[in-house]
């Protein structure tokens, strides 16, 4: 859990959108698709470590993995959580 404070100070890197933390579907849908081989982040590389948190766009467009309790907050790390229009 990332401390409320620090939270409201993360913004998305690309859009500068503001970040909330991933909820217990969003990181299931994820780990769904990263145990099927078929999640890529937007780098284009497979996503093959299951995710246990993750922080995600206001927009719910992107989710940034919380690896060690770090927030990698990194354009090409995030993972699509749907279809861009």
């Amino acid at each position: 859990m990332i401390e409320p404070g620090f939270l409201r100070l993360l913004v998305c890197p690309s859009t500068r959108e503001s970040l909330r933390e991933a909820t217990a579907a969003e990181l299931a849908a994820v780990n769904a698709a990263i145990q099927q081989g078929t999640a890529r982040n937007r780098g284009g590389a497979a996503v093959t470590e299951a995710v246990s948190g993750g922080l995600v766009t206001a927009s719910g467009a992107v989710l940034y993995p919380i690896q060690d309790g770090i927030p990698i907050l990194l354009s090409g790390e995030a993972i699509p959580l749907r279809a861009a229009p």
